[in-house]
């Protein structure tokens, strides 16, 4: 997760009211290390798949916008040419 993304969250968690994301980080605080170390890795597998499933998407959506003609091949080099023209 990027960190500006951390950042919004921590700031909406002080911004007024506790908020869910807030009730959770204090639940996570109440469970054993090992517990800890357990929902870590879940989140992180959890987060795996979802970022696999958005890519998924995104190629889907590429795929589809090639087929219909609305872009074209390009190699890398082309790219950041463009990218800073």
């Amino acid at each position: 997760m990027a960190q500006n993304t951390i950042s919004k969250r921590l700031l909406a968690c002080y911004n007024g009211d506790m908020t869910k994301f807030a009730q959770i980080l204090d639940s996570a605080d109440g469970l054993a290390l090992e517990e800890q170390e357990s929902l870590v890795a879940v989140l992180q597998h959890r987060l795996a798949e979802h970022r696999r499933a958005e890519l998924i998407e995104a190629v889907k959506s590429a795929r589809q916008e090639f087929k219909a003609g609305r872009c074209r091949p390009a190699t890398p080099a082309q790219i950041v040419k463009r990218l800073f023209a």
